[in-house]
């Protein structure tokens, strides 16, 4: 530990972690993914102007920004990169760590700054809707606030890393939360007396967060592993859609119920073993099932409240292709498990019995969305998605996921 160079063993896992993240990014950013979230984000903005021309009286703008900003300077998490065995290899290194501790404070820092920038160019428009007399000046300053609040918060979280006890750390997040939140209320309302107190009430909070980590005798290296293991795994989780992720530890739910319905109608057949093995595997390993929900009730969601009836139908079949385009990974599920290759069954009969499933629930998806479409009484709406989602489907199974699976 005498050679022991923070810089540069800061330079090395960061290298490590920089191809972690690219190489499942590209998977998550792939050109379908990449076509849809443009279109999506389109469609936002244009019906976002459109709200704007015409807000509803009474409607809490300041509130709704102070809450944002708010929140996103508050929202600091500190990612170490530190693994499981540094908690025996780094320890006795721990007083030559401040460098390495140091950069990671900066690379957590820059990589939320675009979430800070994507509420500010989000609300800006209804900003400037809101102060009419403002100019961008002050906006830009409202921006620098908000950053320095970042920094802030930044650093109270590091310091309240090193106290044990959760709900002390919850406490402090929370008292932060609102006191970040208010002071951007107050701010935008002109009340800079008040914005003043409630911004040093955060200053005083974060003081009191370090002087009880000076009484810290030293890191809570479990903690600091463990909180970056918890946000690798939700990257892993969220990359899992995508691609296979062999880091992530499938978790199994047993879900009896839903079970005994799925394959209830299947045949007792030698033939009929993939039908029952990728049923159970939808509904209990990983998080297909809660993937296919999601994106039923957000699809569902956009059909309601979205004004345009031929938008509406637009956004029912990219989220049945989202689902359906999704599920394709269910193939690959079970590509590590050795006695899979066992069963004396033909290929072409687990393809068949893959591709009958995810049209089977492409069409389910389809059923849903028509009848949200019922509810609000579109009979056009019913009818498009009813026959033309029933038809993409088929043709995105039998036409791209069938040549994909050969």
């Amino acid at each position: 530990m005498l050679m022991f160079n923070a810089q540069e063993f800061f330079r090395k896992r960061f290298s490590e972690h920089f191809k972690e993240l690219s190489r499942y990014l590209k998977y998550i950013f792939n050109g379908h993914i990449v076509i849809v979230m443009l279109f999506i984000i389109s469609a936002l903005v244009f019906y976002y102007q459109q709200w704007l021309m015409d807000i509803p009286e009474g409607f809490p703008s300041i509130w709704v920004m102070a809450i944002l900003m708010g929140f996103v300077a508050s929202y600091s998490p500190i990612q170490t990169l530190l693994k499981e065995p540094d908690l025996v290899f780094l320890l006795p290194a721990e007083h030559k760590m401040g460098p390495y501790f140091r950069y990671t404070l900066i690379y957590s820092f820059v990589i939320q700054l675009y979430l800070v920038l994507l509420v500010f160019a989000g609300l800006g428009p209804l900003y400037f809707t809101e102060f009419t007399n403002h100019t961008s000046q002050e906006y830009i300053l409202l921006l620098v606030l908000v950053l320095v609040f970042k920094v802030w918060n930044l650093f109270a979280t590091w310091w309240m890393l090193k106290i044990r006890n959760p709900q002390s750390r919850v406490l402090d997040q929370i008292a932060r939360t609102l006191l970040s939140i208010v002071t951007v209320f107050f701010y935008l309302q002109g009340e800079l007396v008040l914005a003043v107190i409630t911004t040093g009430l955060l200053l005083l909070l974060m003081l009191y967060a370090y002087s009880l980590s000076k009484r810290q005798a030293g890191l809570c290296w479990d903690l600091l592993v463990e909180k970056d293991r918890l946000k690798m795994h939700t990257f892993y989780r969220i990359a899992n859609l995508f691609t296979d992720v062999p880091h992530l530890k499938n978790q199994t739910k047993k879900r009896h119920w839903l079970v005994a319905l799925l394959i209830r109608s299947i045949p007792f057949r030698q033939l009929k073993s993939y039908d029952y093995l990728y049923r159970i595997t939808t509904v209990r390993s990983g998080d297909y099932l809660g993937m296919y929900v999601r994106l039923l009730i957000i699809g569902s969601l956009c059909i309601i409240y979205i004004p345009s009836i031929w938008i509406k139908m637009i956004f029912a079949i990219l989220f049945i292709y989202l689902s359906g385009f999704q599920l394709t990974t269910l193939w690959q599920h079970h590509r590590t498990v050795a006695w899979i290759d066992l069963y004396p069954i033909p290929k072409n009969v687990r393809q068949q019995s893959f591709i009958t499933w995810l049209l089977q629930l492409m069409i389910a998806n389809t059923f849903v969305f028509g009848l949200v479409f019922l509810l609000i009484e579109s009979w056009i709406g019913v009818a498009v998605i009813w026959l033309g989602g029933s038809i993409f489907s088929y043709l995105f199974v039998h036409g791209y996921v069938r040549k994909q699976l050969a």
